[in-house]
């Protein structure tokens, strides 16, 4: 083997070595260094390092990023009242401590993820089953999702996790419940508006007995004015009857009997029996045109 072979060889075996001695870790993940399977140091900041050669030491990588669990399943939870509730949620993370991770779940995001989600799902169920159905929807959403972040947060902390977020997306009624709420508020819908149609049909009987009231009222008024002038004007008629009878009292029978006359044949089919000879009669009889004054 000549010299230039010698050192060619030579280049190529520093060469594999210090690259293999260097590496670099990128703002987005930790890097854990081992020594023979034993972990060394924990590498958080970004930058070129030196290590042994592989495979004295090895380099794992963790990423640092925040990252999401959405529930893949909507989770069937069942309230306080036995109700079913079909809730979505998403949890947000990041690895805090990475040597408690690897520890925990090796470099398996994956494993990591199903063990958050089973724990997301026991705190869910933890905080939905001692509560109604109103207080998980509206009432009391902000504390359920608060209590289930500090259980997570609290089980996931010996795990090197740092649980960043959880909400709950979507809260829906399941169909059976659905159908419950729905026939509940029609029927408290129809036991409004028969308690409106009730109340409107009291009003209306007070209004219309008002009005009847003050009808009857107005009509007994105007009976009673009536009646008074028509009593003023039957005394009124008397003393100017009496008053014509003292005047002229021949007159005053004359036009009595002409008025009773009109009265009587005011049709041609009006039939009267009677006397000829009778005193109704007797302005008939005069011929010379003077009133008689006879009376029979």
């Amino acid at each position: 083997m000549n010299r230039n072979t010698v050192v060619g060889l030579v280049l190529f075996v520093a060469a594999l070595l210090l690259s293999s001695s260097i590496f670099i870790v990128s703002e987005r993940n930790y890097a854990l260094v081992f020594k023979l399977g034993e972990w060394q140091r924990t590498i958080q900041e970004p930058g070129l390092y030196f290590k042994l050669p592989t495979p004295l030491e090895n380099v794992v990588y963790l990423d640092k990023r925040i990252q999401t669990i959405e529930s893949g399943d909507t989770e069937r939870i069942q309230t306080s009242e036995k109700k079913n509730l079909i809730i979505d949620s998403y949890i947000k993370w990041r690895i805090s401590n990475p040597l408690q991770f690897y520890v925990s779940f090796g470099d398996s995001t994956f494993a990591a993820q199903n063990r958050l989600g089973a724990q997301i799902r026991d705190a869910l169920n933890a905080s939905v089953n001692t509560r109604t159905v109103r207080a998980v929807i509206s009432q009391e959403r902000d504390v359920v999702m608060a209590e289930i972040l500090n259980n997570v947060e609290e089980r996931a902390k010996p795990l090197g996790i740092q649980v960043v977020d959880v909400r709950l997306k979507r809260i829906e009624f399941s169909q059976e419940v659905s159908d419950s709420v729905y026939s509940r508020m029609q029927a408290e819908r129809k036991q409004e508006a028969n308690s409106l149609r009730a109340n409107g049909a009291a009003e209306s009987e007070k209004i219309r007995a008002e009005a009847d009231r003050k009808v009857q009222e107005e009509l007994a008024q105007a009976n009673a004015k009536a009646q008074a002038i028509r009593g003023e004007g039957d005394a009124q008629a008397a003393g100017i009857y009496a008053d014509a009878y003292g005047k002229n009292s021949d007159f005053y029978s004359f036009y009595n009997s002409m008025n009773a006359y009109k009265s009587i044949f005011g049709s041609k089919k009006d039939l009267l029996v009677v006397d000829p000879d009778s005193d109704f009669f007797r302005f008939f009889k005069q011929s010379d045109g003077n009133v008689s004054t006879r009376t029979q």
